[in-house]
């Protein structure tokens, strides 16, 4: 399936999985435990359904939008992906230059296997960077010393995975990075010839933030057992303070899913906060991120920027979240799949993908802009 032929984000998705070896598409899709809340992300943006009108006069729309005071245009930046350069070669440095060609932000993950260094040499404009709190208290400065001295727009603290959710895909395929080399695994890399020329033959093979700075690491089979161990279980509202110090620039708080904790991220100062459940990643029974998005809208919106991620796949979706209080996206798996299937021209096919849709939606709900998007666009009842 060549990219001219692509569709939709679901076509991509069915690409990647043609070009990219099991394991790690299992690491990409998967959700933790019975993976119901990553279900719920999926069908309950589905459910919502959009007010159509017409004879509206929804011509020469305008996509634009202002996040942490820059202006681009589109109401979308790409989210934090862990592993993504062992989709793709170089998978990051991919993904942070289709964001870059599309004017919006893209967002370094800490297990990125591209370093912040790497990827800040691959492109002209500023990136936000993802921090995960570690036990290792040096390192963290260390990481938002180094994010500083890139140039990085903002930093994206995630909150929400101070223990690790299972994820019972990873644990059947004993996945490891770099990956261990077994039978079952040597069978599917070796069906993906491309891949394995790309990412297997590629410079980086392991955590590209973490590779040669923490001594005692060198010699450890697998990288991600070392960072499995740091998640810090005391991790509190002080620690944003410890943070704040540190990084005078825009803080976007990640893994907000409750109205209080919505408003406690307002009181300690985050310039946003993401509503977001980590893509069914951590809390399995947790609510979807949509269903939780417009009572934490209408509690902080005044206060701090609301972003929104969790099952995002089209532009309806987008214009979804927009209507309950969002006033950006956070793309996920959907530009991942882009990534896995052809690399930053896959990305950015992924991008314009779901804009070309959310401009169609919009044309078609009578709305000519991007803030005149309310809760009124949706149908009654849902």
């Amino acid at each position: 399936m060549a990219l001219k032929s692509i569709a939709c984000i679901d076509d991509l998705r069915r690409l990647a999985h043609r070009k990219v070896p099991r394991e790690f598409m299992d690491y990409y899709e998967s959700g933790s435990y019975s993976e119901a809340t990553l279900r719920a992300n999926r069908d309950d943006l589905e459910k919502i359904r959009i007010n159509q009108r017409i004879l509206a006069g929804a011509s020469d729309r305008d996509l634009s939008q202002t996040v942490l005071g820059q202006s681009q245009p589109l109401p979308l930046a790409l989210g934090p992906v862990g592993l993504t350069g062992m989709a793709y070669r170089d998978g990051e440095i991919a993904a942070a230059r289709a964001a870059q060609k599309a004017g919006i932000p893209y967002t370094l993950s800490t297990l990125s296997i591209c370093s912040i260094e790497d990827v800040a040499a691959a492109v002209q404009k500023p990136f936000w960077f993802q921090l995960y709190f570690m036990k290792d208290r040096g390192f963290i400065a260390d990481l938002i010393a180094r994010a500083r001295a890139a140039n990085c727009s903002a930093l994206v603290l995630t909150a929400d995975l101070q223990v690790l959710g299972q994820r019972h895909r990873d644990v059947h395929n004993g996945m490891t990075v770099p990956p261990r080399i077994r039978l079952q695994t040597i069978a599917h890399v070796l069906s993906k010839p491309a891949w394995v020329a790309g990412v297997l033959l590629g410079k980086r093979k392991s955590f590209g933030n973490v590779e040669g700075r923490i001594p005692g690491t060198e010699h450890l089979s697998s990288y991600m057992a070392w960072i499995n161990s740091q998640f810090d279980q005391a991790l509190s509202w002080k620690d944003v303070g410890w943070v704040r110090e540190r990084w005078p620039g825009k803080l976007i708080i990640k893994g907000i899913l409750d109205v209080e904790d919505a408003r406690e991220a307002a009181r300690v100062g985050a310039d946003a906060i993401v509503v977001s459940n980590h893509g069914g990643r951590q809390l399995d029974g947790a609510p979807s991120s949509i269903s939780m998005l417009p009572r934490i809208a209408d509690a902080v919106a005044a206060e701090t920027e609301i972003l929104f991620d969790g099952g995002i796949r089209s532009g309806q979706d987008v214009f979804r979240a927009l209507a309950l209080g969002a006033k950006a996206c956070l793309l996920g798996r959907a530009y991942l799949y882009g990534v896995c299937a052809a690399g930053e021209e896959g990305a950015y096919t992924a991008i314009d993908i779901i804009a070309s849709e959310l401009d169609v939606t919009m044309a078609l709900a009578g709305v000519r802009r991007i803030g005149d998007i309310g809760r009124s666009s949706l149908a009654s009842g849902t």
